[in-house]
């Protein structure tokens, strides 16, 4: 809910900022702005709770914490893509893609019951996939639209 909060917010507020700075307004750039800081602010949390978000990765996968750092300074370096207009397509592929498989970690992480802000397996589980499921999807969606089809 939170990183919802987070890119709702910013890009009313960067529809203003940017309007003030350009004269105009531009959706696509508010949007990408709105994306970026989401991204950063949810690149926090693979710092801070590296423990739990550490539990979410599935068993077979090896080297989770560095796996928790390695996406969290990915996510950094596709908000300043995406904020770069040479990189900002390519970014937004790659963001898509990103998105797409990371969704499989939230599944398992429901399943499991992971609470990753805790680090404990008392999490919300399955309730929590009938609102991070769409939720990742309105991430996609919101990165082709600015990003790649550009409004």
């Amino acid at each position: 809910m939170k990183p919802l909060i987070v890119l709702i917010l910013s890009y009313v507020i960067a529809i203003f900022l940017i309007k003030i700075a350009n004269k105009e307004y531009d959706f696509g750039l508010s949007a990408r702005v709105a994306m970026s800081l989401m991204l950063c602010f949810t690149a926090i949390g693979h710092f801070a709770f590296t423990k739990g978000m550490s539990m979410m990765i599935p068993q077979f996968l090896p080297f989770k914490t560095n796996l928790v750092y390695l996406t969290g300074l990915f996510e950094i370096l596709l908000a300043v893509g995406l904020l770069i207009p040479k990189l900002k397509v390519i970014s937004g592929w790659t963001l898509i893609i990103f998105l797409l498989l990371m969704l499989p970690v939230n599944i398992h992480a429901s399943i499991h019951n992971v609470d990753y802000q805790k680090g404990t397996l008392d999490g919300k589980g399955l309730s929590y996939l009938w609102f991070r499921i769409p939720l990742q999807f309105l991430f996609i969606v919101w990165t082709y639209i600015s990003s790649i089809r550009n409004f």
